[in-house]
């Protein structure tokens, strides 16, 4: 029987050991000079002028959603095809989210149906590049500009990723990448804020650390080095120096970790496109990067439980990404939300499965993915 292959996995070589075995023997394990390491590491891989480190993901973007300036009541707009925390983060500030559908062929949320949801309430947009294929940033940003609306782009699989020759930074004011470790670069636990406004810099450097600041311009009664005061209600989010380390070392290897994700894929995809009963998802961008965090296939929904239970039967840890949050328990009961309510992103999670997909995925590991796929659906 082979070794079980995980739908995606880290890699964690020597270089990252002894980076984060540095730190251990130093003085700071948080607090230290890494963090403000990675942070310039980050903005400078994404062309951006700052990078807020975060303890996750989802308090970054719980940052994200309080620098944005949204109050309790006002409307968020998102995608139901994705992981709880990009909407859930809305929720933490007493926002109301407002679902919009996906594209049916990529499950980005479909730029063409979010001005009909805006209302005088609408204060953010919140699309996601699912799988890492960047959305449609360029027509969501000028969407939100004609309405004074704050976007923010939650790229948490999009690390490096780019579409029709810009980034993941270029048309949002603040965009949010994680480093959990199935991620691209793989910290642990941890998350980032990539922002060219210093104004919301600021917001955010002040909300990870309880509200508390030193900086002179901004306290009022300076008594001393010493001294600080809290301007407003923060919460501790921050990332330690050790997995900062571990963070700075992970994203020297993220290009070529993207480069290897783009030759599984392009294998994936040349022998998948003779099967009638698998679609892969569309990358619409002309001039672009897919960071490929993960992999998904669309299957006839009539066959994917079966699918899926017949890859984990074979030792194929395959997943699904993701059920949709409007049909989750408590959006039905706090927001009267419904099945029906969103048709494409429905039968996208009817019929998407994630295949492995990680750098150190072996060639001989994904030659057993394919003949099985292919042995499933009798295309041997």
């Amino acid at each position: 029987m082979i070794k079980p292959i995980p739908y995606g996995k880290h890699f964690i070589d020597e270089e990252d050991i002894k980076s984060v075995i540095k730190v251990l023997k130093s003085d700071f394990l948080t607090q230290g000079k890494k963090v403000e390491e990675f942070e310039k590491a980050l903005s400078d891989f994404h062309g951006c002028r700052y990078a807020v480190v975060f303890s996750n993901g989802t308090s970054a973007l719980h940052g994200a959603y309080y620098a944005s300036g949204i109050k309790p009541k006002d409307e968020f707009i998102t995608t139901p095809i994705t992981f709880a925390a990009t909407a859930n983060a809305g929720l933490y500030m007493g926002a109301v989210p407002v679902f919009c559908d996906v594209e049916p062929d990529t499950g980005n949320i479909d730029a063409n149906l979010i001005e009909e949801k805006i209302t005088d309430r609408t204060k953010v947009i919140t699309p996601v590049s699912y799988a890492g294929n960047v959305a449609d940033l360029k027509t969501i940003f000028e969407i939100a500009k004609k309405h004074n609306i704050i976007v923010i782009h939650d790229a948490a699989h999009a690390l490096g990723a780019r579409r029709d020759g810009y980034g993941i930074t270029d048309f949002c004011h603040m965009a949010m990448v994680s480093f959990h470790p199935v991620k691209h670069v793989a910290c642990g636990e941890g998350g980032v804020i990539l922002t060219n406004s210093e104004k919301l810099k600021d917001k955010l450097m002040l909300f990870r650390n309880h509200g508390i600041t030193k900086d002179k311009n901004l306290i009022e009664n300076y008594e001393g080095d010493w001294y600080y005061e809290m301007l407003e209600l923060g919460y501790n989010y921050r990332l330690t120096d050790i997995q900062c380390a571990l963070g700075i070392s992970q994203l020297k290897k993220a290009k070529e970790s993207i480069i290897r994700r783009n030759e599984i894929a392009k294998k994936y995809i040349n022998a998948f496109k003779n099967i009638k009963n698998i679609e892969v998802t569309k990358n619409k961008s002309i001039d672009g990067i897919h960071s490929y965090h993960l992999f998904p296939i669309l299957t006839p929904k009539e066959v994917r439980k079966d699918f899926f239970d017949y890859m984990r039967n074979n030792g194929i840890l395959v997943q699904i990404h993701y059920i949709p949050l409007h049909t989750m328990p408590y959006y039905k009961k706090n927001f009267g939300f419904k099945k029906g309510d969103f048709k494409n992103a429905e039968l996208f999670y009817e019929r998407e499965v994630s295949i492995p997909m990680f750098p150190s995925l072996a060639d001989e590991q994904q030659d057993y993915v394919i003949e099985t796929i292919k042995n499933y659906f009798g295309e041997v």
